[in-house]
């Protein structure tokens, strides 16, 4: 396998990043309304966490292409020291060989350097596998949603201590 680079997100980046997010609804065959699919700033994923603080986002890149992303931002509703997991999307070819775990440590990491007590990130079914992986990080469900991320089609909701 060739390097994996996890870097911080450039304005470069925002139509693979993009493009990739779709990919992996369209392949789960996700809620494409009142998600992250349609939603306009997914394609401006650099503008939407560098003109905030206490932001960040980061993408895999694997032989030149952007391959997956997570960062973390304060979403509307949110205690001041709740941070929302957000846009945390793998390309297959990565899935299963704990990249995902190791972005999410990072991401996680960053939250907290960043003053961040409280992750909280919203999910679907068809991600049952990204779910299991927020379970095995400690994360816990929710009976509803925290926030207004104005996703309203996400159904799991859950939040960790850090």
């Amino acid at each position: 396998m060739e390097k994996v680079i996890i870097r911080p997100i450039e304005e470069k980046d925002n139509k693979e990043i993009a493009a990739l997010i779709r990919k992996v609804f369209e392949e789960f065959d996700a809620p494409k309304t009142e998600s992250v699919y349609s939603d306009p700033l997914t394609d401006r994923l650099f503008q939407s966490f560098y003109q905030h603080p206490r932001t960040g986002y980061w993408v895999v890149e694997y032989n030149g292409s952007i391959v997956g992303g997570c960062g973390f931002y304060p979403t509307e509703g949110l205690d001041t020291d709740c941070a929302e997991i957000v846009k945390f999307y793998l390309s297959p070819l990565l899935r299963g060989k704990k990249v995902g775990s190791v972005l999410l440590n990072m991401v996680e990491e960053k939250a907290q350097e960043s003053g961040y007590k409280q992750l909280y990130i919203e999910s679907f079914p068809q991600f049952q596998n990204a779910v299991s992986l927020y379970e095995r990080k400690g994360f816990r469900h929710l009976e509803s949603r925290l926030g207004n991320s104005g996703y309203t089609a996400t159904t799991i909701h859950m939040i960790k201590d850090i």
